[in-house]
C-alpha cells in the first residue's frame, strides 16, 4: 500500500493528513497520481492542481514524471505554504 502524506492547508482543505491506499495499475507516475485523486472531486479537485502542489516521493521532491507504486511513501504539500 502507498502511503500518501498530506501537509499545511491541505490537511484542512482535503480533511485528512495521511491515507494508505492500494494504487490502481494505472497510476505509474506523480502526473496520473494527482489525475486521479482530483477524481475525488470537491475540494481534492481544486487543492490538486498540478501547478498548487509540490509532490515528494520517499522523501525527495519529485517530478510529475516519477514512477511509483505501491511501495512508495509520497507526500504532497502546497506550492506555497499556507
Amino acid at each position: 500500500m502507498a502511503k500518501i502524506l498530506y501537509f499545511a492547508s491541505l490537511v484542512d482543505k482535503l480533511g485528512s493528513s495521511s491515507e494508505e491506499i492500494s494504487l490502481p495499475s494505472s497510476i505509474t507516475d506523480v502526473r496520473a497520481l494527482l489525475v486521479w485523486l482530483r477524481t475525488r472531486g470537491g475540494n481534492w479537485e481544486t487543492a490538486l492542481t498540478e501547478h498548487m502542489v509540490r509532490v515528494t516521493v520517499n522523501r525527495q521532491f519529485a517530478a510529475l514524471e516519477t514512477k511509483i507504486d505501491d511501495t512508495v511513501e509520497i507526500g504532497i504539500v502546497p506550492a506555497r505554504a499556507g
